[in-house]
C-alpha cells in the first residue's frame, strides 16, 4: 500500500522563484498601468513613488514580468498542450466547480483551465510587448505615425485587461483549490491531492516511484 500522504514535488525552485517574480511584477506594472488610463486611479502609481517615476518604470517592470513568464512558459508549454481528452474537463465544468473535477476528466498535469490560462496569457503578453515597444516613449514612439500608436494604445489597454482578469481568475483557483498555494510557495503536494486533482499526473508520473519506494521499503525490513 503506497503511502499518499508522501510529499512529491510540483514545482522546483528555479519555477517557483520566477512565478513570484512575476506576481510582483504583475501587481507593480497592471497598477501603475490602471492608474494612468483610469483617473479615478490615479493615485494607485505610487506603487512605483511618484506618477512620473511610475511612467518610466512601468514599461520596465513590464519587461521583467515577460522575462519571468517567458523562463516558466519554458519549463510548462509542453504540460500545457491541450490534448482531445481535456475537452471533456470543459464540457463538465460545472461538475467541476461543484468539486468533482476527478470524476469528468482524466487530468494530466494540468487541468483544462490552466491550459486556456496558459495561452491566453501568451497571447497577452506578447501584445502587450509587442504594442508596449511601440507606445515606449522616448526610445521608439518617435518611429510610429499617431494612428499606430493609437491603435496600439487600444490593443495595449484591451490585452492589459484580460491579463488581468485571467491572473484573478488564476488566484481564485489558486485559492479555491486547496493545496494549490502550498505547491507554489514550498513547491510540493501530497500524492493524495494530486491523485484527486491531477489522476492522470498521479497514475504516470508519481504511483511507480511510490510503488518503486514502497517495494524497497519492504526488501529493507526482509
Amino acid at each position: 500500500m503506497v503511502d499518499l500522504n508522501r510529499k512529491v514535488i510540483r514545482h522546483n525552485l528555479k519555477e517557483r522563484l520566477s512565478h513570484w517574480l512575476l506576481v510582483l511584477c504583475f501587481f507593480m506594472t497592471a497598477l501603475s498601468g490602471l492608474s494612468f488610463f483610469f483617473a479615478d486611479f490615479a493615485w494607485i502609481a505610487e506603487v512605483l513613488g511618484t506618477p512620473q517615476l511610475a511612467r518610466v518604470l512601468h514599461p520596465f517592470t513590464g519587461l521583467v514580468m515577460i522575462i519571468a513568464f517567458a523562463i516558466l512558459a519554458k519549463h510548462y508549454w509542453r504540460d500545457n498542450l491541450i490534448e482531445k481528452g481535456d475537452w471533456q474537463w470543459l464540457f463538465n465544468v460545472v461538475e467541476v466547480l461543484k468539486g468533482n473535477e476527478h470524476h469528468v476528466a482524466d487530468v494530466g498535469h494540468y487541468n483544462m483551465g490552466q491550459k486556456l490560462l496558459f495561452w491566453t496569457l501568451i497571447m497577452a503578453l506578447v501584445i502587450l510587448l509587442v504594442t508596449g515597444v511601440i507606445m515606449w516613449r522616448p526610445y521608439f514612439a518617435e518611429n510610429f505615425s499617431i494612428p499606430v500608436i493609437r491603435i496600439a494604445l487600444l490593443l495595449h489597454a484591451t490585452s492589459a485587461i484580460a491579463l488581468i482578469l485571467g491572473i484573478m481568475v488564476h488566484v481564485y483557483m489558486a485559492i479555491w483549490v486547496k493545496g494549490s498555494i502550498r505547491g507554489m510557495v514550498e513547491g510540493w503536494v501530497t500524492a493524495r491531492w494530486a491523485k484527486k486533482h491531477h489522476p492522470r499526473w498521479f497514475r504516470e508520473s508519481i504511483l511507480p516511484e511510490l510503488e518503486k519506494e514502497h517495494r524497497q521499503g519492504k526488501q529493507e525490513h526482509k
